[in-house]
């Protein structure tokens, strides 16, 4: 197990505003590459950490941002994630503030090697695939990112337009991990999202797990498939490890 710290710190995000974010990286001098974790609509919990330190342990400086911060930022994970669903989630510009902010912190590291990924789940995942498509990053993984090719159901009060049309300017390789169980992605959404990157040229690894759902990653939840999320750590860091640290797994 690699040796780690970990610590709640204070970053510059969209308009200058001072959020939270979590950060996790190994003790050694490095150079490391960077991975931005999204957190899902749930917020900035536990569950979230735990992923960020995970990458840590496997040789990443990893950052996870508080995206709700504003909504609540005295108040708990649950309380805050609530209060931004109530107002709709978060809108795609202070996202993507927040999200450059992160990637600056990260880059700015004496550690850092200069290369940093995203990765996202849930309404992350759809953030991840925005990110690739408007933030100089250089790898993104989308895991079950619904709403990137359509609109959400009148009975969700998510705001959120689709995002498809974006991928023309995606800058940076995206794996896709997805539950052929799932609504929101349905697979027929993500078959569409692949046939336009394909047409777009873009450089893609699209992938579908039969037997899972939504949130097959999040071991605190029943949707939790040990096979699917299993696999899916394997092409996570395979990728990474590729495009980020040049090695084929960090």
């Amino acid at each position: 197990m690699t040796m780690m710290m970990a610590e709640t710190l204070r970053i510059a995000g969209h308009g200058g505003d001072e959020i939270r974010a979590y950060l996790a990286r190994p003790l050694g001098p490095g150079p490391y590459p960077g991975v931005v974790v999204i957190h899902h609509m749930p917020g900035w919990d536990e569950a979230t950490k735990e992923i960020t330190r995970r990458f840590a342990d496997h040789g990443y400086l990893a950052i996870c941002p508080s995206l709700h911060h504003r909504e609540g930022p005295d108040a708990s994970p649950d309380d805050a994630a609530a209060a931004a669903r109530a107002r709709g989630g978060v809108p795609d510009e202070r996202f993507l503030g927040d999200a450059a902010g992160a990637v600056h912190q990260l880059r700015s590291m004496p550690a850092s090697n200069g290369r940093v990924g995203v990765i996202g789940y849930c309404s992350g995942g759809r953030q991840a695939f925005l990110a690739a498509c408007c933030l100089p990053i250089d790898a993104a993984v989308d895991c079950y990112g619904a709403f990137v090719a359509s609109s959400p159901p009148p009975e969700l009060p998510l705001k959120a337009e689709p995002i498809l049309g974006l991928a023309k300017d995606m800058v940076c390789p995206l794996l896709g991990l997805f539950g052929a169980d799932d609504i929101h992605p349905a697979p027929e959404e993500t078959a569409q999202i692949d046939r336009e990157l394909d047409r777009l040229g873009k450089t893609h690894e699209f992938h579908t797990y039969p037997g899972a759902g939504h949130c097959f990653f999040a071991t605190d939840r029943p949707m939790y498939r040990p096979e699917a999320a299993t696999d899916g750590w394997r092409r996570i860091f395979s990728f990474f490890g590729r495009h980020l640290s040049g090695d084929g797994g960090a």
